[in-house]
């Protein structure tokens, strides 16, 4: 059973206003990213909320999700890492840690995950964009421990740099996809035409 883990108790203070409610092509920021995982057909899907925890819950309404809320996510991305890893269940073999500010990545890069998570073994598995290692990621069960024991601003990233010999990189041939963090990168995914990811 792979269960996903969705990151969106951030502060937003970059943006100025609560990022992950702001319409791109008219969905919001982080319909966008939690669609990926269920559109992927992950067993469990997680969200992880904070601040206006329920505006973004109705924002996700009708999707097949639960919610687990952290009361002190202004203390950095790993509690809510660590509030997300505590809701899975004894029966999870592993989890992708996504983020709710990356509305472009597609259920197609998830489901990859997933494949070379079964292949090749390895506890850990990174989506590589031309060489560059982002988010998602996909954490063996053996390994939850070590995203609950994250601390600060620590993400799964974190986790994945201590020992390479466990990690299995998946390549995707085109870039990152652009977390937002600011107005201005919601722009530039506006301007940069239709918010369709790699296909499904």
């Amino acid at each position: 059973m792979i269960a996903g883990v969705v990151l969106a108790a951030g502060s937003s203070s970059r943006f100025g206003g609560p990022k992950l409610l702001a319409a791109l092509d008219g969905t919001p920021v982080v319909r966008w990213s939690v669609e990926s995982l269920v559109e992927a057909g992950v067993d469990d899907v997680v969200v992880v909320l904070g601040r206006d925890s329920a505006e973004v819950r109705a924002a996700l309404a009708g999707l097949r999700v639960r919610f687990v809320t952290n009361p002190v996510y202004a203390q950095g991305m790993s509690t809510s890492l660590r509030a997300g890893a505590e809701a899975l269940g004894n029966v999870v073999s592993a989890a992708v840690v996504a983020l709710g500010d990356q509305p472009r990545v597609g259920a197609a890069v998830v489901r990859a995950l997933c494949e070379g998570y079964r292949a090749s073994r390895k506890p850990i598995v990174v989506a590589v964009y031309q060489g560059v290692p982002g988010h998602p990621v996909l954490v063996d069960a053996s390994l939850f421990a070590e995203l609950i024991a994250a601390t600060g601003d620590e993400g799964a990233l974190g986790v994945v740099g201590r020992d390479a010999a466990r990690v299995h990189g998946v390549e995707f041939p085109f870039a990152m996809p652009a977390d937002v963090d600011t107005r201005e990168d919601l722009e530039r995914l506006r301007g940069s035409g239709s918010a369709a990811r790699p296909a499904p």
